[in-house]
């Protein structure tokens, strides 16, 4: 089964634009606003589809599709590191996406967002990284 990741690639790029923006912005105009919005929506739907996405790129190696659906997404990744396809450093910076992201969606607000721009740097080349695994997954 090919896992296309054409999405999660386009996602990721449409990120490290709007973060390029939000660098290049003055934190007192609405175009920082809107820039620093982008880059936490991008987040989001980043971290879902590399959820979801690696899901699928763990399917072969259990004995059932439904074994992988009723796995977490914190244990989706942590199987990622049992099949050697991320290092247990990534899969802790996943997780601490995850546990960002949990946190956001009852805390939004300035602070917040601050915080989650601190993680993006890395988050960006994380989730490249893990966009090139998945994209290898279809190879094997």
């Amino acid at each position: 089964m090919k896992i296309d990741t054409a999405f999660l690639v386009r996602c990721i790029q449409t990120l490290d634009r709007a973060m390029a923006l939000l660098k290049e912005s003055n934190p007192e105009n609405i175009d920082y606003d809107m820039y620093r919005s982008a880059c936490i929506k991008e987040f989001e739907i980043i971290l879902e589809q590399s959820g979801k996405l690696l899901r699928k790129a763990l399917k072969p190696y259990f004995h059932s599709s439904n074994a992988v659906d009723q796995l977490v997404f914190k244990d989706v990744f942590r199987n990622a590191v049992l099949r050697n396809m991320i290092t247990d450093e990534a899969c802790e910076r996943w997780l601490q996406y995850r546990d960002n992201r949990n946190s956001t969606a009852h805390n939004y607000g300035e602070n917040f967002a601050e915080e989650t721009l601190i993680l993006l740097p890395k988050f960006i080349i994380d989730a490249t990284d893990l966009a090139r695994i998945i994209q290898q997954q279809n190879s094997n």
